[in-house]
């Protein structure tokens, strides 16, 4: 019988630093209420100086391996937009920090949709055979990418990591993966983007402004695609999982907006009270918001053993991917 897919662990890392609406509008032209009527934020973490997204990718995965009882690994596959260098992939680092020297590790560029395209590559080993224990990490350190006076960005997103762990088991099992799916769409690559520091636009052109190595994106329509892809790959892999809509449990929307992320349920006919969200304590963390979102709501006693979930997400590229699992027995860990 072929080896399915199983979620056996999940850990996460956050900042100290807390970053409120209040704090912002003390140096922004902002306020909290326009802040949360917008997003639904009310405050993020924010990594101190010296702090990389290396070590919140370190510090997120020691806890999944943790959590899943076991520190041994044939892969790791790390979901970033915020490397620690543009060279060499931060992945190979937080493998030898974690005692891993040898396996397989590396950068995965999908932007927020970073970590279901992990989760389907770490699907995909264990199926074919290729892997029996993967490592899976979506890290994000977004302050170091956002304009600092642009209250558009600023506010938005926050810093963090979250990692789960995908071991070799049946499909019958509770944290069982069932289908993915995945998909992009180049034609709309500048609606999120940093349009400096690649082969394209090197920091040294002549011709690259000082905002361009900061992120910008086109807010109305990121929110028009991202309502639409994200629900169209939710229902695609709802479907091909053979759940109704009454079936899931629980419904896991990349926390881009809690506009967004209401939409999108309303689209898909799920209520509101069958969504797990983050956002409100921690923005958009980029490539961590599934995983962060996961182990929130298992913490709070949201996700119970057996809960029949859906994550979607949409991200720069653009890209945008969805997966369906049954929720394990697993404790979320924090180092």
């Amino acid at each position: 019988m072929q080896p399915a897919p199983v979620l056996c662990g999940i850990g996460t890392s956050l900042p100290d630093r807390v970053v409120t609406n209040d704090d912002l509008a003390a140096r922004l032209d902002t306020s909290d209420e326009w802040i949360r009527t917008r997003t639904g934020i009310r405050e993020r973490r924010v990594v101190d100086p010296g702090t990389a997204t290396g070590d919140l990718a370190h510090a997120a995965a020691q806890g999944a391996l943790k959590s899943a009882g076991s520190a041994e690994v044939d892969l790791l596959i790390l979901a970033t937009t915020t490397p620690d260098h543009p060279c060499p992939a931060t992945a190979p680092d937080v493998a030898q920090r974690l005692g891993l020297t040898g396996i397989p590790a590396w950068d995965l560029g999908a932007v927020c949709s970073g970590f279901v395209y992990g989760l389907a590559c770490a699907s995909s080993f264990v199926r074919s055979g290729a892997a029996t224990r993967v490592l899976v990490v979506g890290a994000d350190t977004y302050s170091t990418i956002t304009d600092p006076d642009d209250r558009s960005t600023r506010a938005i997103f926050g810093d963090g990591a979250g990692a789960v762990v995908v071991r070799a088991g049946t499909p019958d099992e509770d944290g069982a993966i069932g289908p993915v799916s995945l998909g992009s769409d180049g034609s709309q690559r500048d609606a999120i983007i940093v349009e400096a520091g690649g082969s394209r636009r090197p920091l040294t052109d002549a011709h690259t402004t000082p905002d361009g190595r900061y992120f910008t994106m086109r807010g109305r329509t990121v929110f028009r695609h991202a309502v639409e892809r994200m629900a169209q790959s939710a229902e695609k892999v709802r479907a091909e999982a053979g759940w109704s809509t009454e079936d899931v449990d629980c419904l896991v929307a990349h926390q881009a907006n809690a506009r967004i992320i209401d939409a999108v349920a309303a689209r898909m006919g799920v209520a509101p009270e069958r969504c797990a969200t983050s956002i409100e304590r921690l923005g958009n963390t980029a490539a961590a918001s599934l995983p962060l979102a996961l182990a929130e709501a298992a913490r709070s006693g949201r996700l119970h053993t057996g809960d029949r979930v859906l994550l979607t997400a949409f991200g720069g590229g653009a890209t945008w991917g969805a997966a369906a699992l049954t929720w394990p027995d697993v404790t979320p860990m924090s180092i």
